[in-house]
C-alpha cells in the first residue's frame, strides 16, 4: 500500500511464511453511488486478535459487511483460507465459519436465551474443521445467560444481550469473529467482562477482527491494529507502536493515549 504509513520497528513485523485466515485485495464497495472503501486492503492470521480502527464513517462497519457477504465488493478479492469467497452471501460465509457479531446484536427479542443458541447452532458452519461448542458449554462461559435460560431476548441488560450475540456465534461455529462495536454503549464494569470473553475466545483458537470506537479496548486487546479513514487504510502496527504514535491518534482517531 504506496499511501500507508508503516512502521519500521515492531508495528511491521508480523509472520509471513503462512497463508493468512483472511486477505483483503483492493477492495472497493459502497452503497447505491456511494462508494466507501477505497482498494482497501488487510490480512490476519491464524490466533490474531486485529483491530481497525478509525473516526465514525471511515468504513469500518463497511469493511466488516463486505467480508461476511452482506455487502458485495464492487472490485478486489476477499479470500479465506485460501479460498476466493468475494462473490458469496452472509449465509454461505457463515457456513464456512465467519461469523459477524453487528453492533445491533440482532438477537431475536421474542425468543428465550435457549431458543436463541439453539436456533444459532442449528444454522451454523458446515466445515468439519469449523470451530463449534455446544449450548451447555456456552452457558457454563456465560453465568448471566445460564441465569436467565428461559427469559427472552428483549428482558435482557445490554451486556446480557451481547454477551448472547457472542454465545450464538460460538455455537453456531465461529472460526472467524468479526466483532463490530461489541462495547458501545455498555457500563465499564460491563466493558471489562466483554473484554475478558474476547480474550477467552482467542485464547479458545478462534480468530478475531475487532472494530472498536474505543480506542483503548482496542490498544489492550488487539496484537495488530489497523487504522481506516475515508475507506482505505493508514497505518497498521502492533498496539505499542500505535501506542507511541501520536500523530495517528490525533490526526484519524482524535485521541490522546
Amino acid at each position: 500500500m504506496s499511501d500507508t504509513d508503516t512502521d519500521d520497528g515492531e508495528g511491521s513485523e508480523r509472520e509471513t511464511s503462512e497463508q493468512p485466515v483472511l486477505s483483503v485485495e483492493n477492495v472497493d464497495a459502497g452503497y447505491g453511488e456511494t462508494q466507501v472503501l477505497r482498494g482497501l486492503s488487510l490480512s490476519i492470521d491464524e490466533g490474531e486478535i486485529v483491530s481497525l480502527v478509525g473516526r465514525n464513517g471511515a468504513g469500518k462497519t463497511t469493511t466488516l459487511r463486505t467480508i461476511n457477504g452482506i455487502l458485495p465488493p464492487t472490485s478486489g478479492s476477499v479470500v479465506y483460507r485460501g479460498e476466493d469467497i468475494t462473490s458469496l452471501d452472509a449465509t454461505a460465509t457463515a457456513k464456512r465459519g465467519i461469523s459477524l457479531v453487528p453492533e445491533e446484536r440482532q438477537i431475536f427479542p421474542e425468543l428465550s436465551v435457549l431458543e436463541n443458541l439453539r436456533l444459532a447452532a442449528f444454522g451454523g458452519a458446515e466445515d468439519d474443521e469449523a470451530y463449534a461448542i455446544s449450548v451447555d458449554e456456552a452457558l457454563d462461559t456465560f453465568e448471566n445467560l445460564a441465569e436467565r435460560v428461559n427469559n427472552p431476548g428483549s428482558s435482557l441488560s445490554g451486556g446480557e444481550q451481547q454477551m448472547l450475540a457472542i454465545a450464538r456465534s460460538m455455537v453456531a461455529g465461529a472460526d472467524l469473529m468479526l466483532l463490530d462495536e461489541p462495547t458501545e454503549g455498555l457500563a465499564p464494569y460491563i466493558v471489562q467482562d466483554v473484554m475478558d470473553i474476547i480474550e477467552d475466545l482467542n485464547d479458545r483458537g478462534i480468530t478475531v477482527l475487532l472494530v472498536e470506537q474505543n480506542v483503548h479496548v482496542s490498544l489492550e486487546l488487539a496484537d495488530r491494529n489497523y487504522v481506516i479513514d475515508r475507506g482505505q487504510i493508514v497505518w497498521e502496527g502492533t498496539s505499542a507502536a500505535l501506542e507511541e504514535n501520536r500523530e495517528i491518534l490525533d490526526r484519524h482517531l482524535g485521541v490522546s493515549v
